[in-house]
């Protein structure tokens, strides 16, 4: 019988997190997503794996047996990948946006006339998945916005701070502002990610900014053109200031923000491969351009 090995890591996240709920939000996909793909790893092995109640999702005998094995091989399954990609000479990068990205193709065009013999694979997430690829283990490395659930499993090294701005309808009242007091938006309805992003999304909503005033979410995207076109239809949102030189749009405006915290970007890989020689050079190249010094 061949099982998927993403339904493995779904199983493996809901035995670990005992809900539904935690594990949904480690793994950057909805509840009812991850209730589906249980269920479909249930029926390709006809057995159930978990009694499920309003406290959480039990293992039953079944699932514990499954349970003891599965993160042997899963990281068997990891380092067979690391082992193929060694072989082949390949590194995958992950990102998010252009501007956290920054000058990192010409890092890798620099790696690659050191090491000829190695590959670099350029990947871009959108942000259902705030740990560009990490998460379920689709690169070797990420450029990252923190925070975001599940980064306490992953080496990440800060780079450096951006400053937030919004982008506003370009109808807007205060489109024409030189400078925008948070304040001034808190009644807004603001564009948010997935409630399965967690962190990320509280991040980019600035609730903690907001002295206990409630959020109004007007429209949930994960995408770039889908965020410029909420935002254009008549909702706010935070961006970083990078935002207004690679994202653009007519009905579209950006402006510089008082009284929220920067935006942090770090270079996050898995722990354990802190040791690994192509892919450590890669990672101090970008640190150093990235980092400003």
């Amino acid at each position: 019988m061949d099982v998927d090995t993403r339904l493995l890591r779904y199983f493996a996240a809901v035995a670990e997190e005992g809900t539904l709920t935690g594990a949904a939000k480690r793994l950057f996909v909805s509840q009812p997503a991850l209730t589906k793909q249980i269920r479909r790893l249930e029926d390709d092995l006809g057995v159930r794996l978990f009694a499920r109640s309003r406290s959480g999702m039990a293992l039953t005998e079944a699932g514990r047996e499954l349970a003891a094995r599965v993160p042997a091989l899963l990281d068997g399954w990891d380092e067979a990948v690391r082992a193929a990609g060694r072989a082949a000479r390949v590194l995958r990068l992950g990102f998010l946006d252009a501007g956290a990205v920054g000058a990192v193709p010409e890092v890798i065009a620099g790696f690659h006339r050191a090491r000829p013999e190695w590959r670099v694979e350029l990947r871009q997430f959108d942000w259902s998945d705030p740990s560009a690829g990490l998460a379920r283990g689709e690169v070797d490395a990420a450029v990252v916005r923190v925070p975001f659930p599940g980064q306490e499993r992953l080496t990440v090294r800060e780079l450096f701070t951006e400053e937030r701005g919004v982008l506003l309808p370009a109808r807007h009242r205060l489109a024409n502002s030189e400078t925008v007091e948070f304040r001034q938006l808190w009644d807004e309805p603001f564009v948010a990610a997935g409630a399965e992003t967690g962190a990320w999304r509280e991040h980019w909503l600035a609730t903690e900014e907001r002295e206990g005033h409630s959020v109004r979410v007007g429209a949930v995207t994960s995408r770039p053109d889908e965020w410029l076109g909420a935002v254009a239809a008549g909702c706010v949102a935070l961006a970083p200031a990078s935002a207004a030189r690679f994202y653009s749009h007519p009905d579209v405006v950006f402006r510089p923000v008082r009284g929220v915290s920067p935006s942090r970007v770090g270079l996050a890989r898995p722990r354990g491969r802190e040791r690994e020689a192509p892919l450590g050079e890669l990672l101090e190249a970008v640190a150093r351009r990235l980092g400003r010094g």
